[in-house]
């Protein structure tokens, strides 16, 4: 794991960002762990965290229902039939 100083995360931050695509970055204050730069796909990795939004609202939409396998379902409807 990267080790980076409050100080040096500042003054480069995006040194920090492309170090954190390899592995997690620690930033110390003082000495002290205090926060972990990493990529969004470790951050999933770790959390189990699914799709996002974007990748759900991007899936197929499902097939359209038959009339006659609606009417099947058993579920009652409350229009009048047809002449």
């Amino acid at each position: 794991m990267k080790l980076l100083t409050a100080r040096e995360f500042n003054r480069d931050v995006s040194q920090a960002k492309r170090a954190a695509q390899a592995e997690p970055v620690l930033i110390t204050d003082r000495g002290q762990p205090t926060h972990v730069l990493m990529s969004i796909a470790e951050y999933r990795r770790l959390t189990g965290e699914g799709e996002s939004i974007l990748e759900l609202l991007a899936m197929p939409e499902p097939a359209p229902l038959d009339a006659a396998d609606a009417a099947s379902d058993g579920a009652w409807d409350h229009r009048e039939p047809m002449p």
